[in-house]
């Protein structure tokens, strides 16, 4: 079965804070509920189940918290992550509306040990058998080393990793990877040197990362025969377009497997 006609039941989607911020650094609910209607769709049409990976919480607590700029010591980012996180999910359940939703934090702990790593993996699974959409996030609040690093997208590709998913999405405010002079990269097959030289970190207020980490987050799907793709996450029912068919070259970025994942 060759990828473009690989039926994709079981979708990890990363979100990050610039989904859910304006440009004056306002939370855009209507963002959130076109997201979460396109998904909506998709489980209605087909046996589809999705585990979404969310940034938001620390972007959501500096507006709770009214911080102008991201804080530089780590108490009060911790303080951002505990009074967002709430908001985060308040905002999913009120958006997903009949539908059952459930949070899920974790740490980089409960993937190097594998006994919490089994425990994640049944958690996330019994989630999806029960129709209830997981709502992932990196415990903010003790994790420190986390937060330096503010790195939801290689976290996605764990959780995608870990559950064993047929297709990773990581959505974001740009159309995906481009080249030297500016245009899109539909397709990339290695991920070589001079594809994470086409990378640029973050200069957002809200967020850090940028294009490095979702680079790093696609080598670890691919590397785990889970394809991935980058892409504008307001574009209209463009999720719905990516998983008839990743490959197609639409308005995205796809990685291709390096290996063929496990059945």
């Amino acid at each position: 079965m060759s990828p473009s006609e690989k039926n994709y039941k079981k979708i990890v989607i990363k979100v990050g804070s610039s989904f859910f911020c304006s440009k004056k650094g306002e939370f855009d609910e209507a963002a959130l509920k076109h997201f979460v209607n396109q998904l909506i769709k998709l489980i209605e049409s087909g046996n589809r189940h999705f585990v979404i990976v969310s940034s938001g919480a620390i972007a959501l607590g500096m507006l709770r918290l009214k911080f102008d700029a991201r804080p530089a010591d780590l108490p009060s980012l911790m303080a951002s992550a505990s009074a967002g996180q709430v908001l985060l999910m308040s905002s999913y359940i009120k958006a997903f509306k009949d539908y059952n939703v459930g949070q899920v934090l974790l740490t980089w702990e409960d993937f190097k040990d594998h006994k919490r790593r089994l425990n994640a993996k049944n958690t996330l699974n019994k989630l999806l058998e029960l129709n209830c959409v997981p709502i992932v996030n990196e415990n903010d609040t003790v994790s420190a080393e986390e937060i330096k690093i503010g790195d939801n997208d290689r976290l996605s590709a764990m959780v995608a990793e870990t559950i064993s998913a047929d297709l990773l999405i990581i959505l974001s405010d740009v159309d995906g990877l481009l080249d030297k002079d500016k245009r899109l990269i539909n397709v990339v097959s290695e991920i070589n040197s001079q594809i994470k030289a086409l990378a640029r970190p973050s200069e957002k207020n809200t967020s850090v990362g940028g294009m490095i980490t979702k680079i790093e987050a696609a080598k670890i799907a691919v590397d785990s025969g889970i394809p991935c793709v980058i892409a504008n996450g307001k574009n209209s029912e463009l999720i719905s377009e990516i998983i008839s068919d990743p490959f197609c070259r639409g308005s995205w970025t796809v990685f291709t497997p390096t290996k063929r994942k496990a059945l």
